[in-house]
């Protein structure tokens, strides 16, 4: 719906069945009357780290783009879970097809047992690199983390799934807990290497991880359920060896808005699932 006063926006956190946890997503179901401008503005008047907009629909097939209040970034998994809930709540569940700056994007929309909708994403096909040295070294000095405060087992790489993040595992949970960084400096390293997050992990055991991913390019010092970098961890762990089809990862403790993201792996399919509740902001 479009107003005189601009487009209707929703309001959904995605990653919870608490309006309180997850992470909070814009989403605009019509958003055909507006240019790139007008789809900033609005993201930066929304102010969360990023706003989903419908441009075009046809039946369960939509072209989607996405902004946080800085710019344009080409995918984003908490905003794509949201605003597939919010369309399931109006079309009813079931499959349906994203057209994404990144490419093709599957979703899934099921009524979850407790009787919250839940979205499962399947991402664009991923890949993962090594990490340059001089990269590693200067995300590391300005995250204050000296380099033997990394888990040796889950050596720093970049890994994309739609967007590119940059993998850092801490060797304890204090590591991981203590975030502090100037935005300026890492912002700067981020542009140069068009890098979304940081991933920065924390290993409890195969199955489960704790993360949290620095956000400076978009605005905001963290993103407290990432979505799109789930899906980046999910292809950078099946990188290094046999892993579990089946992860949990816990973010946005540490900043009080937990959130649950549920990776999944399947034997032959290169590509990753996602799946997380979503609710509506009142």
């Amino acid at each position: 719906m479009t107003t005189s006063s601009g487009p209707e926006v929703l309001r959904y956190t995605a990653f919870s069945h608490d309006p309180a946890g997850g992470n909070p997503a814009g989403v605009v179901l019509d958003a055909s009357a507006l240019d790139d401008a007008g789809m900033l503005a609005v993201a930066r008047n929304v102010g969360y780290s990023e706003t989903a907009f419908v441009v075009a629909r046809h039946e369960r097939t939509m072209d989607v783009r996405y902004f946080s209040p800085k710019a344009e970034v080409p995918f984003c998994g908490h905003a794509t879970v949201a605003t597939a809930v919010a369309l399931a709540e109006r079309l009813g569940p079931g499959d349906l097809l994203f057209r994404t700056p990144s490419g093709e994007v599957r979703v899934a929309v099921t009524a979850g047992p407790d009787g919250v909708p839940a979205a499962t994403l399947t991402s664009v096909e991923p890949h993962v690199a090594e990490a340059p040295d001089a990269v590693v070294a200067e995300a590391l000095a300005t995250l204050g983390w000296a380099p033997d405060e990394l888990d040796p087992d889950l050596p720093p790489r970049i890994a994309y799934a739609g967007a590119r993040h940059l993998v850092l595992a801490a060797a304890t949970r204090a590591r991981l807990a203590a975030l502090d960084y100037p935005m300026d400096r890492l912002t700067a390293l981020m542009l140069a290497q068009d890098l979304t997050t940081l991933q920065l992990v924390w290993r409890e055991s195969p199955e489960v991880y704790h993360v949290r991913d620095p956000f400076p390019v978009g605005g905001v010092v963290e993103d407290p359920a990432t979505g799109a970098a789930a899906l980046a961890f999910g292809a950078y762990l099946r990188s290094l060896g046999p892993v579990p089809s089946r992860l949990t990862l816990h973010q946005g403790d540490d900043m009080g808005r937990p959130g649950v993201l549920t990776v999944e792996l399947r034997p032959g399919d290169p590509r990753v699932r996602v799946t997380g509740q979503a609710v509506p902001i009142i």
